[in-house]
């Protein structure tokens, strides 16, 4: 059997019920895809977007809700040898891939202040622009399970309010498009299984920043994202399914019992105390 369709297969049959029914799952709960879509999805090159990738082709080929999609790759500045291994592994996978060009870490580099918060920003409006102009109406990312977890926590431990990575957002600047993550209910870990299953080598991180911090000895393993990844790995020792309560925990909000909340980004916060001695609000 040729590579590309055992890696499908693989997908399908020995991870089905770890990635493929997840996946499903997710989207089906989340209402993530309807007919007549076209999704953009967008590849990064690591192992998450490699991996959606292949769902969405494998999907399309099945499935009884008709949709489009596009394979887009954007090239923010890459070195070669990262742009070379994601056209490898798209060969491979016998994924078509489209590249386009965008100048962020040229525009980064001199910007100075949170080059991540900058790039990931910028990141969203390039592919949106590139997505719109295939005439997509949603662009697809490949953010999981875990990534969903780590936010809620970091959110909470650094930003301090409670949210989550939502399964999919209406464009606020781009009307019309939409965000969605199919990936949301399916584990890093079973995606890091399914790689090694398949002896497939992904871009790690091809952020030029991030290698030119790898290097000193003082900047491994100091980003927010990895502390909340120890964190979670620590408290799982002695309660293996605290990152499924924490996940879980965003779906079933008691408004009775929270301090203040809002209803949207920009709203005010709405304080218990504004219905506190509300009749209907007494036990």
């Amino acid at each position: 059997m040729e590579q590309h369709l055992t890696i499908e297969r693989s997908i399908i049959k020995k991870y089905r019920k770890q990635i493929w029914n997840r996946f499903i799952q997710g989207i089906r709960d989340y209402k993530l895809i309807n007919a007549g879509d076209k999704i953009a999805v967008c590849i990064s090159g690591g192992k998450d977007s490699m991996l959606l990738a292949a769902c969405m082709q494998h999907l399309q080929k099945y499935s009884d809700v008709p949709f489009e999609t596009q394979y887009l790759v954007m090239d923010p500045g890459y070195q070669q040898k990262n742009l070379n291994q994601i056209v490898h592994n798209a060969q491979i996978m016998q994924i078509p891939i489209q590249i386009f060009n965008s100048p962020i870490f040229e525009i980064v580099s001199k910007s100075g202040g949170s080059p991540c918060y900058l790039c990931a920003r910028m990141r969203r409006g390039y592919l949106y622009k590139e997505a719109m102009q295939h005439g997509c109406n949603k662009i697809a990312l490949g953010h999981h399970f875990n990534d969903v977890v780590e936010t809620i926590l970091m959110s909470m431990l650094y930003g301090s309010e409670f949210k989550t990575m939502m399964p999919k957002l209406h464009s606020t600047h781009y009307p019309g498009m939409e965000l969605i993550r199919p990936l949301y209910m399916v584990r890093e870990a079973d995606i890091i299984a399914w790689t090694r299953y398949n002896d497939l080598s992904f871009i790690q991180c091809a952020c030029r920043f991030a290698e030119q911090n790898a290097q000193a000895a003082d900047q491994i393993g100091s980003s927010k994202r990895q502390e909340i990844k120890q964190l979670i790995a620590q408290l799982k020792k002695s309660n293996p399914d605290i990152d499924l309560h924490i996940f879980r925990s965003t779906h079933s909000v008691n408004l009775a019992t929270v301090i203040g909340y809002k209803w949207h980004e920009k709203d005010k916060i709405i304080s218990f105390l504004d219905h506190y001695d509300d009749e209907d609000q007494r036990h």
